[in-house]
């Protein structure tokens, strides 16, 4: 286990991006197509394909997800990661034909000093195709891919991941690429939210405060007024070896999403879009009560550690007035 999403057999990850750009793109490539399901809470999301993931809707398996910068420029980056996989044969078939199924999302990243005069057509599209083409079993956390341009109420955001094992032995992953509108952090303090969940130090091992302030709890958002928050989103892939339906999936979904409000203060607020896909392999067949509710459970403490370790593992943009990160305070 190298406590990341690819600690899932048949999962690999792939990063593109631009450092004067300050942006980039996220590929989750599937070795084969997997049942897949999307839980939305932000209130101000941008997806790709996100009706087809209804579990109402046709098409139960996806071949890939894109995560990318930009807003909405970034959806585009489903695209470039569609044509690789077209490269490689792969795809829905209908009567013949071949059409990779690419879920997406987009985080609002047009506003942290990076150069973002692209000209004529933005550049997410090649990412994509750079990224899937990239994808691999290990990966950079921080501030890479679509976690490049990220940033939270008071430090840089960045790209975590996580995973871990249920008692009966079914494995759960997570990405998170974390742009939030709220904070990662107790105040400005070194601790996390998400510090109950956290396993091995991953996340500095700070532990809580030995009590919480009035100004610890205070909100704390990005810009000067709720108005002015509007570069925000927290984006999270949760896959797991077991054996879901597109109803279990959705269902793993929505519980995993509770991570989000786990290590994210203030969290799903009207200028967030925060979105959760959530995927299953189908190597384990599990039971579709209990042992949903704990892979639930525990794909809900993954997310949050994700969270934490993107904000931890970021590094700060070599512009004037770009937020410190983490480590520069506290590391």
């Amino acid at each position: 286990m190298k406590n990341l999403l690819t600690d899932i057999s048949g999962v690999r990850v792939g990063h593109a991006d631009d450092k004067a750009l300050a942006s980039g793109v996220t590929a989750v490539v599937f070795d084969r197509a997997v049942v897949a399901a999307m839980d939305v809470r932000g209130g101000g999301p941008g997806t790709r394909e996100g009706a087809l993931l209804d579990v109402a809707n046709t098409v139960e398996r996806i071949d890939a997800i894109a995560l990318s910068g930009g807003s909405a420029f970034g959806l585009e980056a489903g695209g470039g990661v569609q044509a690789w996989l077209a490269g490689q044969g792969r795809g829905f078939e209908v009567r013949g034909a071949l059409i990779p199924i690419v879920p997406g999302a987009i985080c609002f990243d047009l506003l942290n000093g990076g150069d973002k005069k692209w000209g004529r057509f933005a550049p997410y599209r090649e990412f994509g195709y750079i990224a899937a083409a990239a994808a691999s079993d290990t990966f950079a956390l921080g501030s890479v891919g679509a976690g490049l341009g990220a940033t939270t109420a008071n430090f840089k955001g960045g790209l975590g991941s996580a995973s871990a094992t249920t008692n009966g032995g079914v494995r759960v992953g997570a990405l998170a690429v974390v742009n939030a509108v709220g904070s990662v952090t107790v105040g400005d303090g070194p601790w996390f939210w998400a510090a109950p969940y956290e396993i091995g130090g991953e996340y500095g091992g700070r532990g809580l405060p030995p009590a919480f302030t009035p100004d610890m709890l205070a909100m704390r958002i990005k810009g000067a007024a709720a108005a002015t928050a509007v570069e925000n989103t927290t984006l999270a892939v949760v896959v797991t070896d077991a054996e879901l339906s597109k109803p279990q999936a959705r269902r793993l979904a929505v519980i995993a999403q509770t991570g989000f409000a786990r290590a994210i203060y203030p969290v799903h607020a009207p200028m967030d879009g925060d979105v959760v896909f959530a995927a299953a392999t189908g190597a384990k067949p599990i039971d579709p009560l209990v042992e949903l509710t704990e892979l639930g459970m525990i794909a809900a403490n993954v997310v949050a550690r994700a969270i934490a370790r993107g904000v931890y593992a970021a590094t700060a943009l070599p512009f004037p007035g770009a937020l410190p990160a983490w480590k520069d305070r506290h590391g």
